[in-house]
């Protein structure tokens, strides 16, 4: 019922300029994640700025930020880009497209994908088709499982939301527990906008949108 393609999905969210996101750890505010939509014709720009920080004491425990941009013409990605520091470890994903592939030159995995690869920045919807995501961090291909879990109602800064909930997990039993995907997602009916995440990893973490344009 919720399935389409990549480009209508990107066409969906015509009309979409930001979305803002409050991140919270075990119910703690920690930090930002923001994505501003940017046209030009046929030309979308999509940057992402996040920057969150764990402390205890008053002492840093952790600290990450990452910018990215993503490219489309068309409705098609044509290029991404992004710089990640975590906790003082640099990573890096840059993706072209040419010759009818989608090269990626990231600080995990160096290749090539199809075209309608999608990267893991959770925005658009059609993530829930795809048996893969590029991870937007490090360019490493995280094989997939999607779960449709059903709708249900999210209330979140004073907004009330009628929510599909989704959970995506890795489909490669032998990975590493710390590279496991097991993140559940959380679009609105109506606009399909991305509203909600929430996954276990040394903490409860969740992403909670507090203003979208």
């Amino acid at each position: 019922i919720y399935s389409s393609s990549g480009s209508a999905h990107i066409s969906h969210y015509k009309n979409l300029n930001k979305l803002e996101f409050d991140l919270y750890r075990n119910n703690n505010f920690i930090g930002t994640h923001i994505y501003t939509f940017n046209r030009d014709g046929n030309k979308l720009s999509v940057k992402s700025v996040i920057n969150f920080e764990i402390k205890k004491f008053g002492l840093s425990l952790y600290k990450y930020s990452a910018i990215a941009e993503e490219k489309y013409i068309d409705n098609k990605l044509v290029s991404f880009s992004s710089k990640t520091n975590q906790n003082k470890k640099e990573k890096f994903c840059n993706i072209f497209l040419k010759d009818k592939y989608l090269f990626i030159e990231g600080s995990s995995f160096k290749g090539k994908m199809p075209t309608d690869s999608i990267i893991g920045t959770w925005w658009n919807h059609s993530i829930i088709d795809k048996k893969s995501q590029i991870s937007a961090v490090s360019g490493r291909i995280i094989e997939q499982n999607v779960k449709f879990l059903g709708e249900e109602i999210v209330e979140l800064e004073n907004q009330s939301f009628e929510g599909l909930k989704f959970n995506f997990s890795s489909s490669d039993p032998k990975l590493s527990k710390d590279k496991k995907l097991d993140t559940t997602i959380w679009y609105d009916k109506k606009s399909l906008i991305w509203i909600k995440a929430s996954f276990i990893k040394t903490g409860k973490w969740e992403y909670r949108l507090r203003n979208h344009e």
